[in-house]
């Protein structure tokens, strides 16, 4: 059982941190993990993308294009992005929040990300999108948008952690003062 999942979003949004939930809970379970991430533009508001590979032996961290199982997208333009990486029978978990980039603000363009996700449920049949900036105020928190789409993927894509292990996770990485908060978004990711 070897699982690739791209995590996609922008700096700030905690991208690198839900890989490492991921990871964490596969070795867990005696999987070998790789993980990459693209962070030199991880300014607020910069490009941040992470690869995942777990499984029984996992040689190399990068996913290649038409691979991923699954792609948790923070922001519907780096989730479109990265559609190339997804295999045909693969899921999308995708935000419908965007967040404007420096360009589209200087330029007074009115990118909101509705025609990216419609161009992604256009062109493939798994695509779950989700109302975050709902969601999060749900949760009591906007600081844990990737650990509540990490549960939205755990309940919508087959991606070989459960979500009992993903809470166990949270246990060991996340810092004590923000576990409740946490499982909290994680129990709330899963049932949306």
């Amino acid at each position: 059982m070897e699982k690739n999942i791209l995590l996609c979003g922008v700096g700030g949004q905690g991208t690198v941190l839900a890989s490492r939930l991921i990871a964490l809970a596969a070795m867990e379970k005696g999987l070998d993990a790789r993980t990459a991430e693209t962070i030199g533009m991880a300014q607020r508001g910069g490009s941040v993308f992470s690869h995942v590979r777990i499984g029984e032996q996992v040689f190399s961290p990068l996913i290649p294009y038409g691979q991923a199982d699954a792609i948790i997208g923070f922001e519907p333009g780096e989730t479109l992005r990265c559609f190339p990486y997804l295999k045909k029978d693969g899921v999308i978990v995708v935000s419908k929040k965007a967040v404007k980039p420096v360009t589209a603000t200087l330029s007074t363009s009115d990118y909101d990300g509705s025609a990216e996700i419609a161009y992604l449920q256009q062109h493939h049949d798994k695509v779950v999108v989700f109302d975050t900036e709902e969601a999060l105020k749900q949760c009591g928190s906007g600081k844990v948008l990737n650990v509540l789409l990490l549960g939205a993927l755990i309940a919508h894509g087959d991606i070989g952690i459960t979500l009992e292990e993903m809470q166990h996770a949270i246990e060991k990485k996340v810092p004590e003062r923000f576990r409740e908060l946490n499982q909290r978004a994680l129990a709330i990711g899963a049932a949306l």
